[in-house]
């Protein structure tokens, strides 16, 4: 076992994981240490210590809790600014409220407990997958107020202004600045910016707080009280992290948590919603990027069931919670990590890193790391939005973005959260409304049915078909769609004998646009005309039974004013039956199989030239559902339908099929292979039970010799049907074109 574990560590240790890990450990724990101390130093100056503690407690255990039950390799996560800035406006508001700095510490913990539970619970009812789609101007409106007050939160602490003095006051009176800690704060941003054009081996965040903290001993030389560790508020102070103090220090919460009462646990809810969400947000964002450079696929719930556990564990053991972090994990892909155990020797250096430095941790400036805050404040503003302005069709997101900002400073992230959520649907709203909801229109003397009829009943259709219109309809019916619907069908309304609904790409429908319906069949009724619906699915994309729907809400309760159909070919046919005049049967009456002198080929034929092309016709009978001929087999057969329809279906490729005509009794199919000699391009499948005199290529062959005249009549007739057939088909490719 023993052996086994060295051998282990030991290609951990010259894979990419273990200097990958490592690299993104000296992004990830100063950078926890900051945020861990703006947080606290927010209660007290006397909390900065207890902060850092928590920092280090939170990128230790996140690390490691994440990276072992998430799913998404070289993902490292850490306390992060959203955590920052949620907490430490939490914990500023609880000391104006005159809370305990106790009580305020434990609430902390119990916020950072109650955001896990909302991210596991998003999690396990798949909720990681929509927070994906939250739009980008709101995500940006969130990103930019979260740095915005960050910057905010720190400018206090970069010019060593008194705890506590408001952040404009600290920047308009310079007569509360610290000069030392100023100096230390501009060495250190000056690190973070020149550093990684000196050397790429350290992270700028590192050389930033290392050039700080040469800055503060510069300065220590010429001021002996610098040298003092305690009661010093130029830097972090004694950490308490090693040995007995450590585990007081973490037992002690623990006990303090039971004396909270449920009232405040309750009233915690709404911070820890809004905190969940924006870790969420800020994890899975860190994820479609790494997806989107290493061409990988990351499992969005499964990681917001690890990250919310991770971050229930780091604040049961006092560390503050975290997210995936963008930083980070970029300095892990790019230092060779390939796997999640670069997580975990993350979080394990993380702490050993902690307990060996702890000395020299308690020396850092905590100005050098407000100075690394406001610089990653100032990365997080997101100036993207800043194009919008130039253009009117994005202006309104441009808004969108500075009212999340503005409300987040002036309000907070709480209300932030919420005016995102309702922009978020107004864009939707406006998306919806903004498209067209038809897709195509049409009239029946454009876009036929697949049924083929004979000559004489095509030309009565190109003259009556006006009196059918077709809408195809698409997107969302709602009240937000349903009067732009009207507007197009009223008019259609007044001098239109049927409507044709196509529904086979509507997402969704609400009551309102159910009422419009009830309104255009009942506007249709009372001139004797039809409403039509096509494709009425039983579940929509949305998990609605459209059926059921419209039946609850009455729009099919009048039977004769409405009528569903499954397909719009079915629709287009029942409606060219009706401009033909065939009248509708309850019980069909049988057909009676045609002679060959009433089929249209052969009107006007001489009786005994017929007699002899019949006694060379093969007759075949085929059951409902039977093939006729299967696509491949060699297209030496014509056939004429006596009784009954065949269907036939075209391929389209993955193994699938559409219908793409159908033919009756008198009609002939299978022309377009006899005349080309080409194996057969589709499939004909007998509709119902069906007769047919099949004219083999050999039989013909042997016909034209002997009666020259009937072979080139045939193959005339047979030619100008295919013209008629594919001009039409040209028709209505022009009219798909057009829209």
């Amino acid at each position: 076992m023993g052996d086994a574990m060295a051998d282990f560590l030991k290609k951990l240790y010259q894979s990419g994981d273990f200097w990958g890990g490592f690299a993104a450990m000296l992004v990830a724990l100063p950078a926890s240490i900051a945020f861990g101390v703006t947080i606290y130093a927010a209660i007290s100056p006397s909390h900065a210590a207890l902060g850092a503690l928590a920092g280090i407690v939170g990128a230790t255990v996140i690390g490691l809790v994440a990276s072992t039950f998430g799913g998404t390799d070289r993902l490292i996560s850490a306390p992060c600014a959203p955590a920052a800035a949620v907490l430490s406006a939490f914990a500023i508001g609880m000391v104006q409220d005159g809370v305990p700095a106790g009580s305020i510490v434990l609430m902390l913990l119990m916020l950072g407990i109650l955001a896990g539970g909302f991210q596991v619970l998003f999690g396990f009812v798949g909720l990681g997958r929509l927070i994906k789609y939250i739009p980008y101007p709101v995500v940006s409106g969130y990103m930019t107020g979260v740095g915005l007050i960050i910057i905010a939160s720190q400018l206090s602490k970069l010019v060593g202004a008194p705890l506590g003095t408001p952040w404009h006051q600290s920047l308009l009176n310079p007569a509360l600045w610290d000069w030392r800690a100023l100096v230390v704060g501009v060495a250190t941003i000056a690190g973070i910016l020149l550093g990684p054009s000196v050397t790429k081996r350290l992270p700028g965040m590192i050389i930033g707080v290392l050039a700080g903290i040469v800055a503060y001993f510069g300065l220590a030389m010429q001021d002996a009280s610098l040298l003092e560790l305690s009661a010093n508020p130029l830097i972090i102070g004694p950490l308490g992290v090693s040995g007995e103090g450590y585990f007081a220090a973490i037992s002690e919460r623990w006990h303090e948590i039971g004396d909270l009462r449920l009232a405040q646990v309750g009233a915690l809810f709404g911070s820890a919603l809004t905190l969940a969400v924006l870790l969420s947000i800020d994890t899975l964002k860190t994820c479609v990027v790494l997806d989107q450079m290493t061409h990988s696929q990351h499992n969005p719930n499964r990681e917001l069931v690890a990250q919310g556990a991770a971050n229930i564990a780091s604040s049961s053991f006092g560390g503050m919670p975290g997210a995936g972090t963008m930083g980070a994990t970029l300095i892990n892909l790019s230092s060779g990590a390939t796997t999640r155990a670069s997580g975990l020797v993350e979080g394990v250096l993380a702490l050993l890193s902690a307990l060996l430095l702890s000395n020299f941790i308690a020396w850092i400036p905590v100005s050098a790391l407000a100075a690394g805050l406001i610089v990653v404040g100032v990365r997080m503003i997101d100036r993207e939005p800043l194009r919008f302005i130039q253009s009117t069709a994005t202006v309104f997101d441009f808004g969108v973005v500075v009212a999340v900002v503005v409300v987040a400073l002036s309000v907070g992230l709480i209300a932030a959260s919420g005016v995102g959520v309702a922009l978020a649907i107004v864009l939707f709203l406006r998306e919806q409304i903004g498209g067209t909801v038809v897709r195509h229109k049409f009239y029946v003397n454009q876009m036929s049915s697949n049924w083929h009829r004979p000559e004489a009943e095509t030309r009565i259709l190109e003259h009556k078909g006006d009196q059918a219109v077709i809408f195809e309809l698409q997107g969302s019916l709602f009240f937000g769609t349903t009067q732009q619907l009207y507007s197009l069908l009223e008019a259609e309304i007044k001098t239109r004998d049927f409507i044709i609904l196509d529904m086979k790409r509507i997402q969704s429908v609400d009551v309102t646009a159910a009422h419009l319906l009830n309104q255009v069949r009942d506007s249709m009724a009372a001139k004797g005309a039809i409403l039509l619906l096509s494709n009425v699915r039983d579940n929509l994309p949305n998990g609605r039974n459209l059926r059921e729907f419209l039946e609850q809400t009455g729009v099919t309760d009048n039977k004769e004013t409405v009528r569903l159909f499954p397909e719009l070919d079915a629709a287009i046919e029942w409606v060219e039956d009706r401009l033909l005049g065939e009248v509708e049967q309850v019980v069909p009456a049988p057909e009676t199989p045609m002679l060959l002198a009433e089929m249209e080929l052969f009107k006007g034929r001489k009786d005994d030239t017929l007699a002899d092309l019949e006694g060379r016709l093969v007759h075949r009978l085929c059951a409902a559902g039977e093939t006729v001929y299967s696509r491949g087999e060699p297209g030496d057969a014509l056939y004429m339908i006596r009784r009954g329809s065949v269907k036939i279906f075209a391929p389209i490729g993955a193994g699938r099929t559409r219908h793409i005509a159908t033919f009756g009794r008198g009609d002939f199919f299978g022309g377009l292979a006899f005349l080309d000699g080409r194996p057969r391009g589709n499939d004909a499948i007998a509709a119902v039970e069906t007769e047919f005199f099949v004219l083999s290529l050999e039989q013909f062959n042997s016909l034209s010799e002997e009666h020259k005249r009937l072979a080139i009549t045939l193959l005339s007739a047979i030619a100008r049907t295919l013209a008629i057939r594919l001009r039409h088909a040209d028709t209505e490719i022009a009219m798909l074109h057009e829209y």
